[in-house]
């Protein structure tokens, strides 16, 4: 049986990709004061809208019910669900509460719901892998394997150019966000083993931050020449291909994917923000 891979709207993968390979994405809720709208809007009119408003914008995982309606509509294949980590959000707990739901329909399939314990493009290189498997005819049982084999080795790392939303969003004090910012403080950060969001380092500038993301890369002890090697950005692309070039020059990956961080991330990072995820 064919494999229908479906993952949620904060693995920002990259335009165009998702639908020539036929991956179904299940989009997060985004709301601007009471106005709803999705992770599937344009990223250059969230980044905007976001800049003209006083408070942050606010994001909610898919319901069950979502979940359901995609699985639904795939109930002819094995699915497998690769959702953002657990420690973020309660997508994943959604996806597997759907699953149950399918089951008592009586799906005869095999379902697989996984937690990437990351997000943005780091959850998007784990689905861009297990779409390039089960495209060369693999099952859902070596798929579903193959990325939980990848999860722990799955690095995620990022700088913000901005501390105001992780101010606005209460992440961080105003007193010591002030501080930092007066200082052209930027935080390196990671996804953390268990899926949380956790700091690294903190670089006196920008160039300092980007070329210490780059370095960091280098530091990982993992394979690259295997590896896919995704790039997003928050409204800032020219700044996201000059470390795509420079990353090309210094390390090899099999191949280099730049993506706009979409509204699930970009809420919290703000404009700027890099990632990269491998």
């Amino acid at each position: 049986m064919s494999i229908q891979i479906i993952t949620d709207g904060s693995s920002d993968l990259p335009a165009g990709w998702r639908e020539k390979a036929g991956v179904h994405v299940v989009p997060l809720k985004v709301m601007f004061d009471e106005e709803e709208s999705t992770s599937e809007m344009d990223a250059g009119e969230f980044y905007e809208r976001m800049k003209q408003g006083k408070s942050l914008p606010k994001t909610s995982s898919p319901s069950p019910h979502d979940f359901l309606q995609a699985y639904r509509k795939s109930a002819d294949r094995d699915l497998l669900v690769i959702c953002l980590s657990s420690g973020l959000s309660s997508t994943y707990h959604h996806a597997l509460m759907a699953k149950e739901m399918l089951l008592e329909e009586g799906f005869a399939g095999i379902i697989e719901v996984l937690d990437a314990r990351t997000t943005s493009l780091g959850l998007g290189v784990l689905v861009m892998q297990a779409a390039r498997l089960a495209a060369s005819g693999r099952g859902i049982e070596e798929t579903a394997a193959f990325v939980r084999s990848r999860i722990p080795h799955t690095a995620t790392l990022f700088t913000l150019d901005t501390l105001e939303n992780v101010i606005k969003g209460g992440r961080l004090d105003r007193f010591r966000g002030t501080v930092a910012t007066v200082l052209n403080i930027k935080l390196l950060m990671q996804a953390s083993e268990e899926g949380t969001l956790e700091l690294v380092e903190k670089c006196r500038g920008r160039q300092n931050a980007v070329r210490r993301l780059i370095d960091f890369v280098g530091e990982k002890e993992t394979e690259l020449g295997d590896r896919v090697l995704g790039i997003a950005h928050s409204n800032c692309l020219d700044r996201a291909l000059a470390v795509k070039e420079e990353i090309e020059k210094r390390y090899s990956f099999r191949e280099i994917v730049v993506s706009d961080m979409g509204p699930v991330i970009g809420t919290y990072a703000g404009e700027g923000g890099l990632l990269l995820a491998f």
